[in-house]
């Protein structure tokens, strides 16, 4: 939804996409005395941000990853392609250890969690529009130490971060409660090729059977919302 009642210049237009408008609402009001931010308007889906970054022509996408409509991972993909210029930005519940780094290869130039000191989103969001990248200490101290310990046997890494991009798209599809066929026509996907990704991932995850896959990947995304 566009924001009417702002004003018309300013400095930096951040477009805000976030299925939950409490929190649209927080970081609205996070960025309001901040004289060179300005929301120019909210989208509560993935469809509603391509539409809005076509009439708004924001500067920058603030996103979350939780869409019910998209993968948010795939949303960055579209966005980067369709709009080369806007700047992406991601905010959002998920794990940092799973996410960050997928979400800058698809082209983000950030990863913030929610729950983030308000200097470190405002220091973040102008990294962001000078196109800078920002990452958190926490995330830059994981990839050092990976490159690090690059060739030891003994570094293991969290195992659904081992999994690929469309692999997690179905992992979090079941962790959602989303049968095969109902993953299938999310992903626009035929059912044998999802019931090859699952199979894959069971044997990255070391699950015995697809009970155990649906079991892990409920609890798992229970800790992702």
């Amino acid at each position: 939804m566009p924001d009417t009642a702002s004003p018309i210049a300013a400095t930096a237009r951040i477009l805000l996409v976030d299925d939950h408008p409490v929190v649209r609402g927080g970081v609205r009001a996070l960025l309001a005395d901040e004289p060179d931010i300005l929301v120019c308007g909210e989208a509560g889906s993935g469809r509603e941000a391509i539409q809005l970054l076509g009439t708004l022509k924001p500067d920058l996408v603030l996103l979350d990853l939780s869409l019910a409509d998209m993968d948010g991972i795939e949303l960055i993909k579209d966005i980067r392609t369709r709009f080369p210029d806007v700047r992406v930005l991601v905010l959002s519940l998920r794990d940092e250890a799973v996410y960050a780094e997928r979400a800058l290869h698809a082209g983000a130039l950030g990863y913030l969690t929610k729950g983030k000191p308000r200097p470190d989103i405002l220091h973040a969001i102008r990294r962001a529009l000078e196109g800078h990248v920002y990452v958190s200490q926490d995330l830059a101290d994981r990839v050092i130490g990976r490159g690090l310990a690059a060739g030891h046997a003994h570094v293991v890494t969290p195992a659904v971060s081992d999994l690929s991009d469309r692999e997690l798209q179905v992992f979090t599809a079941i962790g959602q409660g989303l049968g095969p066929r109902e993953v299938a026509e999310r992903l626009h996907l035929s059912p044998r090729t999802i019931e090859t990704y699952r199979a894959h991932i069971r044997r990255k995850l070391h699950l015995d059977n697809a009970a155990a896959l649906r079991h892990y990947a409920v609890e798992w995304m229970r800790t992702q919302e």
